[in-house]
């Protein structure tokens, strides 16, 4: 878990009054949860991108409460590049939460000598682990893929405290033919032509929530 993360009690509410406080240099946020009534929050925006550059999934809030909370969810502007609100989930220090947590790949795949290519499929895992030991990242050692080989999130070696809520079989990085992979990647242009406009995930209208 993350050093203390100092908060502020705002009454500041209001599209108007949440634009005069970023631009002042604060974040708004609500602190849910514990069955309490929603808390109002502001933080100091150098403090909020450090978090979330860090890629912090849970914080000991300091200040205005004391309280270690889930980021729940990263309101950012249209753009994506800036944050304007955050929700927190007040929990216990001890409770178990769930959490998408990114893949570190390392090392070399003797797949790669033997002609294949190594590719990535997923960067990404849902694991649920106690608020105090949620991993930051977690490794994957490809020194053991041969030409042919996966690994499945299955595969993963999890921190103590902490379980697979993605599919087990869900495929992590294989490594495979040049040809099977060229067409891997072909299927995966076509399905995006196919697809319809995609959504920007993470980046929200900066109206919702501008009451909270």
């Amino acid at each position: 878990m993350a050093d203390g993360l100092l908060v502020e009690k705002r009454d500041e509410t209001g599209t108007l009054r949440m634009r005069r406080m970023r631009k002042a240099g604060n974040i708004p946020a609500v602190l849910y949860g514990h069955g309490k009534d929603p808390v109002h929050l502001k933080i100091s925006n150098r403090v909020v991108e450090k978090m979330v550059l860090a890629g912090q999934y849970v914080v000991s809030l300091e200040g205005a409460v004391k309280e270690t909370a889930l980021i729940k969810d990263v309101q950012w502007d249209a753009f994506g590049s800036n944050v304007m609100h955050i929700d927190f989930l007040a929990v216990d220090a001890d409770e178990k939460v769930e959490v998408t947590v990114s893949i570190e790949f390392k090392g070399e795949a003797p797949g790669v000598n033997m002609g294949g290519v190594v590719h990535h499929v997923e960067n990404e895992v849902t694991v649920a682990a106690p608020a105090n030991n949620v991993p930051d990242n977690i490794i994957v050692n490809i020194d053991g893929l041969n030409l042919g080989d996966s690994i499945s999130a299955g595969d993963l070696e999890l921190p103590s405290g902490s379980v697979l809520v993605s599919d087990a079989q869900q495929t992590l990085v294989n490594c495979v033919e040049p040809s099977e992979s060229a067409a891997g990647e072909e299927d995966d242009a076509a399905g995006e032509e196919q697809s319809s406009e995609p959504e920007v995930i993470g980046a929200k209208n900066e109206e919702e929530n501008e009451d909270s």
